[in-house]
């Protein structure tokens, strides 16, 4: 099992100590010290005071902060959490991840997601109710700048001419590409698409504020990971090399008073049977000594001991 975290800005206002240089460097070097696999950035360009309001958070720009932290690492992959793929131009997609790449030495995985946020949507300029279509037509142009020289696109959201982007990745054939969300296209387009699936908990209410589909229990989450699988063997591909990506609420939460790091381990190896191969461990940000500390105790008294 591998192990990854999100930059601790949980909420709004933030701990500005979360958002200085040293502050991104001193969790990113603590992370890889602890043994983590990974780290991560929230894409939110342009949330509402509304939504903010409503439990909300502020982000950092993922493939800045994405660039930064690579700069302090040697081998933390840097997994945004994750990139909402229809707010970009997929050729600027495809330049930011093949730099952030080349410049950490095939750390990156592209983790991509089709959003759910309508004023967002709005401020952005992007047409909500196109958003799917938009997302899998990236997909491919993101795939193929990565991969092709001179390329053409006629599709119906970008047309393109001659194309060649170079530098390319370090990572070959290209970056790895995660599709997050719950539903049965997230993970059709996995099996089209990418190498990693990322759903998340969703109990009903959060899946309907969230538009995807409830997911609640590991009996949810194996249901879903047995229709990816069929999935990826109706598509003659081999369901050991994907990757998903889940939660452990066994244990409780790292960093609180209660935390029971023998239940999580139990937790982590029965989300392990269900298909799991990483677990996003949410890290507190009410300060930067305390998400540095529960990073280490988690790493002395989790990772260490798998």
């Amino acid at each position: 099992m591998r192990f990854a975290i999100t930059h601790p800005m949980h909420s709004h206002p933030y701990n500005p100590e979360m958002v200085t240089g040293s502050g991104i460097a001193q969790v990113a070097i603590a992370a890889e010290r602890a043994g983590f696999d990974g780290l991560g950035f929230t894409d939110h360009p342009a949330p509402t005071q509304r939504w903010l309001d409503a439990g909300g958070h502020d982000a950092l720009d993922p493939f800045v902060a994405m660039g930064f932290a690579a700069a302090h690492t040697t081998t933390l992959r840097l997994i945004p959490n994750i990139v909402v793929l229809p707010y970009r131009n997929p050729f600027i997609v495809a330049k930011a991840g093949a730099t952030l790449d080349l410049i950490s030495q095939g750390r990156f995985t592209l983790a991509v997601g089709v959003g759910y946020l309508k004023r967002e949507f709005a401020a952005l300029g992007v047409d909500f109710d196109d958003r799917a279509a938009l997302f899998e037509e990236s997909l491919h142009v993101i795939r193929d700048i990565w991969t092709t020289d001179d390329l053409t696109v006629e599709g119906t959201h970008f047309t393109a001419t001659g194309i060649t982007a170079h530098p390319r990745p370090v990572s070959r054939p290209h970056p790895p590409i995660w599709v997050g969300g719950n539903t049965a296209a997230a993970r059709s387009r996995v099996a089209k698409y990418a190498q990693g699936w990322c759903p998340f908990r969703a109990p009903a209410a959060l899946a309907q504020t969230a538009r995807t589909a409830a997911l609640e229990t590991t009996e949810h989450l194996k249901a879903g990971v047995e229709d990816l699988r069929r999935r990826l063997d109706d598509a003659g591909r081999d369901p050991g090399e994907i990757d998903v990506t889940f939660t452990n609420d066994a244990g409780g939460s790292p960093g609180a008073a209660g935390f029971n790091a023998d239940a999580f381990l139990a937790g982590a190896a029965e989300l392990e049977r269900a298909g799991v191969t990483w677990i996003q461990v949410t890290v507190p940000g009410d300060s930067l000594a305390h998400a540095v500390d529960t990073i280490h105790s988690f790493g002395r008294d989790v990772i260490a001991q798998q």
